[in-house]
């Protein structure tokens, strides 16, 4: 299987009910729907180069990728401490450039905080400061969410 179809399933369960939400029910008002773009530097007409989001068709390790999740209230009352958690596909590294506060994992969604402050169990034992391509797991807790307020997260990640 190509990385290409590979990163289809990966965003085809990101719209699955259960995405995300191990604390919440079935009836919970709140829909998601995931995504994944590539990004493409086009050059306009005047030589200046601009950088668009396009659907991934040819990628290779090094291409970056932009993965998002957009969320809709569509319930009557707000929704609260609404947790969504986007496990990273294997075949992708978190970008340097991703927020330095987004909320992450480096060992499959046990313990959370921000990059720089968790570190890595390697395989013998010992422990480093944990890297961008350590990181399994990225999540965020939306404090409120207004009847019919919707709402797109993103991050940034690296073919490997």
């Amino acid at each position: 299987m190509n990385i290409i179809a590979k990163l289809m399933i990966a965003v085809a369960a990101l719209t699955m009910p259960a995405f995300g939400l191990a604390a919440q029910d079935n009836a919970n008002p709140v829909a998601l729907k995931g995504d994944v773009k590539a990004e493409k530097i086009v050059t306009d007409a005047d030589g200046a180069e601009r950088i668009e989001l396009v659907e991934p068709t040819s990628i290779v390790p090094g291409d970056r990728l932009v993965f998002g999740t957009d969320y809709a209230n569509n319930g009557a009352d707000a929704v609260t401490n609404f947790v969504v958690t986007n496990p990273l596909p294997a075949a992708v590294r978190l970008a340097p450039d991703a927020d330095p506060a987004l909320d992450v994992s480096v060992d499959g969604g046990k313990t959370w905080g921000a990059l720089a402050a968790l570190t890595f169990t390697n395989s013998d034992g010992t422990t480093r400061p944990a890297a961008h391509a350590d990181v399994t797991h990225v999540r965020w807790v939306l404090a409120s969410i207004a009847p019919g307020a919707s709402g797109r997260l993103t991050y940034p990640a690296i073919i490997r």
